[in-house]
């Protein structure tokens, strides 16, 4: 199954108001759906020997216990997936007594992708349908708003598999 593009036309730098305008692309909007535990717990079953509810537990499980390890200032490595861990952002400080955990002001969640689960466009990939390839196809010939926002309903014209 490939995943349908669509062109849009916007600034190259946001911040500039001379910036040259620039055809780029996007995953159509509305083309993706949002999977949840209970969703991907049911295709885990149905190609394997544990029940739903087990695949429900053991995700949760895994969270809860991903959530603790990540409090202690620990990374984890799921092999296949990535390495998730934190960072934090804080205000600067020119005297180092000034420089305390109250300077904290965000705690973030970062991840890193493994290189086994890295995503490749199959139209330039050099091994053909390799289990991480992904295919797009242009769906849309009608270019958008600068601002991104589609005039239509997204619908305008025939798809075209050269992506």
């Amino acid at each position: 199954m490939a995943v349908p593009v669509m062109r849009y036309l916007r600034k190259k730098y946001y911040n500039k108001a001379d910036s040259p305008m620039l055809y780029y692309l996007k995953q159509e909007p509305g083309s993706g759906q949002m999977y949840n535990i209970n969703t991907l717990a049911a295709r885990i079953e149905a190609n394997g020997s544990l029940t739903q509810e087990d695949v429900i537990h053991s995700i949760q499980s895994f969270v809860r216990h991903l959530r603790e390890v990540l409090i202690e200032g620990n990374k984890v490595k799921v092999d296949g997936l990535g390495i998730f861990h934190i960072t934090t952002s804080c205000t600067g400080s020119e005297k180092a007594e000034d420089c305390t955990v109250k300077s904290i002001r965000r705690v973030n969640l970062r991840f890193m992708v493994d290189s086994a689960l890295r995503l490749v466009n199959d139209s330039i990939a050099t091994t053909r349908s390799a289990p991480n390839n992904v295919s797009f196809y242009l769906k849309s010939e009608s270019a958008t708003t600068p601002g991104g926002d589609s005039g239509g309903s997204g619908d305008g014209g025939g798809e075209d598999p050269d992506a």
